[in-house]
């Protein structure tokens, strides 16, 4: 394997990184689970991930990095190890911080029917609940960046969550960063992927290799169902 961070920067060196949702996680509870430790990846969760491995198994992967999360790490692990690579950790992946942490969001039953919520959600554009947009995408740019230089001429895998990922990839494709969540195309163990010439992005795709294994209500545009949480921004 060559050492990308040896190699001389070109602008005509192509480099790929993908970055992927993490896998389903064990949440019988449907907590928003945002940054809190302690929630790993369910058995489906687990056939997720290999799944995505062996969908890279013949790619010119020579860069691993997953948010600090369990749920990331158990994500990122059978591709490092398909690899043979050592699995590395960037804070800057990690979910975004949300003040609704903790609390359900079940349909009809959840955080936002209770009045003392309702402060919080004065802001959609920021958004007031959490993390800033703006503070998302700087974190996450410099993460993707970072994983570019690791793996130059070649290709990454960054694991990370859903609503950084979704933000990042609004703002490289000039989209406006408030948006309906339930809209975005982020779906569990999915490959948003960023190809640089040089050090500047020139196009971005998105593909779903575990689609058949993710619950109907839990992708891409689905509508609410009763009894079962969304977890927005896993």
């Amino acid at each position: 394997m060559s050492d990308a961070t040896s190699r001389p920067k070109s602008d005509e060196d192509i480099t790929v990184v993908h970055l992927m949702r993490h896998g389903e996680v064990h949440n019988p509870d449907g907590v928003l689970y945002g940054r809190r430790a302690g929630y790993h990846l369910s058995e489906l969760g687990r056939r997720m991930a290999d799944r995505v491995a062996e969908h890279l198994a013949d790619r010119d992967i020579t860069h691993v990095v997953a948010s600090p999360l369990e749920r990331a790490q158990e994500t990122a692990t059978p591709i490092a190890k398909t690899h043979g690579l050592s699995l590395a950790t960037d804070e800057r992946l990690i979910e975004a911080a949300n003040v609704f942490e903790g609390k359900t969001f079940g349909v009809g039953d959840g955080a936002l029917k209770k009045p003392g919520n309702w402060k919080h959600l004065t802001n959609p554009f920021k958004p007031s609940w959490g993390e800033p947009y703006v503070e998302q995408v700087v974190r996450m740019m410099g993460a993707l960046d970072a994983a570019k230089d690791a793996a130059r001429g070649h290709e990454a895998v960054c694991v990370s969550h859903q609503l950084p990922i979704w933000i990042v990839r609004s703002f490289v494709e000039k989209r406006r960063l408030w948006h309906d969540p339930r809209r975005r195309q982020c779906t569990l163990a999915s490959l948003t992927t960023f190809t640089y010439k040089g050090d500047r992005i020139v196009s971005v795709g998105y593909s779903e290799p575990a689609l058949d294994l993710v619950p109907v209500h839990l992708r891409a545009g689905a509508k609410p169902v009763p009894g079962k949480a969304k977890a927005f921004g896993a």
